[in-house]
């Protein structure tokens, strides 16, 4: 007789089997001596992504604006009328040329730049100056020189007893040409460097040749009684025009004597060493003090105002030093071309 058994269900059997057979496979490798781990399956992890927003539309690109362009100025040209020149044949001189051309002598001087009429010789090119500035319907303007270079040196003040002061010194020319119309200018200066006074005057020479010297003497009648430095400065100076001036003097035979500070005698003789007469004859007479600073500066009257071809003239001055002792006294000698006819 069969006993009621329990109704199992057969998925029940199946999973009671299906454990059974994994648990006799684990005691078979267990019995083996080998372990199996089960690594366990990483899930993916989701990182943080790249946000890219894609742009509006395209990047313009800048666009270079040029600066507005100005054009230079248009240059006109000044049109400059060509001067007329005329040359100077003997038996001329400024009246008969002047008038020969309707212009005055005076605009004619200062076209040409003649200080002495009578220094025009045969040969000269003279420029004549347009009749508008002549008659002076248009003003005539002539140029400023420029001071050609040239430097100062041996400079030595003297206050006189009425209250002013001499300054004395030379101007050495350190240009390559011959100058005329030197000048030169002195400012007295406080320690703030302000002008205290001011004066200017031109050296004793006519010209002054290159590396040459020539001496100065200004005074100022009233004159601060102190001041702190001084300042002094070319004024003019131009390249000179030779034409009307003799060079062929010497000075010889120069002597002075005197006592220490007292005034000095001073005598010698000019010769003419040259192939023409000369006129308006000059010593230029400079002292100097054992410092070599200028101490006496001035011009003397020949003995003949004139002197021939190989003809020689003598000269006496009496030379007042503004300080002393007199070390040593120079002297030179100027004048100008004798004109026939005039």
């Amino acid at each position: 007789m069969r006993k009621n058994m329990p109704c199992i269900p057969k998925f029940a059997t199946r999973s009671a089997v299906l454990a059974a057979c994994m648990l006799a496979a684990l005691v078979l490798l267990t019995g083996c001596g080998q372990v199996v781990s089960l690594v366990p399956t990483t899930t993916p992890f989701a990182g943080p992504t790249a946000t890219f927003s894609p742009p509006a539309g395209p990047t313009p690109v800048p666009t270079v604006t040029p600066a507005p362009f100005t054009p230079p100025p248009t240059l006109t040209p000044t049109v400059t009328p060509t001067p007329e020149i005329y040359s100077v044949v003997p038996g001329d001189n400024l009246e008969r040329i002047a008038a020969q051309f309707g212009v005055s002598v005076a605009a004619l001087q200062d076209e040409n730049n003649i200080l002495d009429p009578r220094t025009i010789q045969p040969g000269q090119q003279l420029r004549i100056p347009s009749s508008e500035s002549a008659n002076g319907s248009e003003p005539l303007t002539v140029p400023t020189p420029t001071p050609a270079s040239f430097n100062h040196q041996k400079v030595h003040f003297s206050f006189t007893p009425l209250g002013g002061l001499w300054v004395l010194g030379e101007v050495h020319n350190t240009s390559p040409y011959t100058l005329e119309k030197v000048r030169v200018g002195v400012r007295l200066l406080d320690e703030h460097e302000g002008v205290l006074a001011e004066k200017e005057g031109s050296v004793l020479l006519n010209l002054v040749d290159p590396g040459g010297i020539a001496p100065f003497a200004i005074l100022f009648e009233m004159a601060p009684k102190e001041f702190a430095s001084y300042l002094i400065y070319p004024v003019s100076g131009v390249p000179a025009y030779e034409g009307g001036y003799y060079r062929d003097l010497a000075v010889e035979d120069l002597t002075f004597d005197g006592e220490l500070y007292s005034a000095y005698h001073v005598s010698g003789s000019v010769r003419n060493i040259g192939t023409q007469e000369t006129v308006e004859v000059q010593i230029i007479l400079t002292a100097y003090d054992p410092l070599d600073r200028v101490i006496a500066a001035r011009t003397v009257e020949a003995d003949h105002n004139v002197i021939s071809a190989q003809g020689e003239t003598t000269f006496r001055a009496l030379l007042v030093p503004l300080g002393g002792p007199v070390e040593r006294i120079h002297a030179a000698a100027q004048g100008r071309r004798h004109q026939p006819g005039n």
